[in-house]
């Protein structure tokens, strides 16, 4: 039977479910996926549809991101920032900015794939440049093929990685996050690895097996449980630890007396996998 997501009528994007895992695929490879608002969009619906399954038995518990062609992304597509330019020259005195809203609509997007409760994974292959380098660093987990260039071109640009910046300040931290913003920073895959942008390197023929371990990994994790400490490590971010002390334990508390703490404390006593283990 189809999974109810892989018959989105989609256009930009493709989606394919593996079981518990939705594999979410940009697919405009004959401009290295460059990002329109189409695709923008539509990796916003796909996401919103993987986290409606939620409780249900085709339950999506991790989406992978990857792109087509040999190529994650370039970025965002020149043409939709040219019309918006037009439209921005042609709009009416005190009319939104078409250009502030295509680029907010790509921070949206970074936002929800960076706070969603399901696991996001990032495969990194060919040009991973711009909007494509900022979705990286949204990625909980981020495996690259030696063939990944990351770049960030905006400021050579005479532009701002607006949308992007919180998040490379959040995984690279602010120091190397100045450092490629101020030098239109390019990266091979070992240099994405040496500052923490990704999490493992391997070959174009490694790919998969890479995925496949990291997506067993995952899905031998609690999906409730795992959907409450990204949330948690959201929080701590920006809250003291002290600060966090009661709402975390109250958090422990509601995990270890729920179904998935009980089970999860069955099992390990019985030498057994719990329900939620994918095998």
């Amino acid at each position: 039977m189809q999974h109810a997501i892989d018959a989105m009528q989609l256009g930009a994007v493709r989606a394919v479910s593996t079981g518990a895992s939705l594999h979410i695929y940009l697919n405009r490879p004959e401009v290295r996926n460059a990002m329109s608002q189409q695709m923008v969009a539509e990796l916003q619906q796909v996401l919103h549809a993987a986290e409606a399954t939620a409780g249900g038995p085709d339950a999506v518990r991790v989406v992978v991101l990857r792109g087509e062609g040999g190529h994650f992304s370039a970025g965002a597509d020149l043409k939709d920032m040219a019309g918006a330019r037009m439209r921005a020259m042609q709009r009416a005195e005190g009319a939104p900015d078409p250009i502030a809203e295509v680029n907010a609509a790509f921070g949206h997007l970074c936002a929800a794939y960076a706070n969603t409760p399901l696991a996001v994974v990032a495969v990194l292959e060919g040009t991973v440049m711009g909007g494509g380098f900022g979705l990286a660093c949204v990625a909980d987990v981020a495996i690259a093929s030696d063939t990944a260039a990351f770049r960030l071109p905006e400021t050579s640009l005479g532009v701002v990685p607006a949308q992007i910046a919180p998040f490379l300040v959040e995984r690279l931290g602010y120091s190397q996050a100045k450092r490629l913003a101020v030098t239109g920073g390019r990266l091979d895959a070992a240099g994405a690895l040496a500052v923490g942008l990704v999490h493992e390197v391997t070959s174009s023929e490694g790919i998969a097996t890479a995925l496949d371990k990291v997506l067993t990994d995952i899905l031998a994790c609690a999906p409730g449980a795992l959907a409450a400490t990204k949330a948690l490590m959201c929080k701590a971010r920006f809250t003291a630890a002290a600060d966090l002390v009661d709402e975390a334990a109250d958090i422990f508390s509601r995990a270890a007396q729920g179904p998935e703490g009980q089970e999860g404390m069955a099992a390990f006593i019985q030498k057994r996998k719990p329900t939620w283990a994918v095998t």
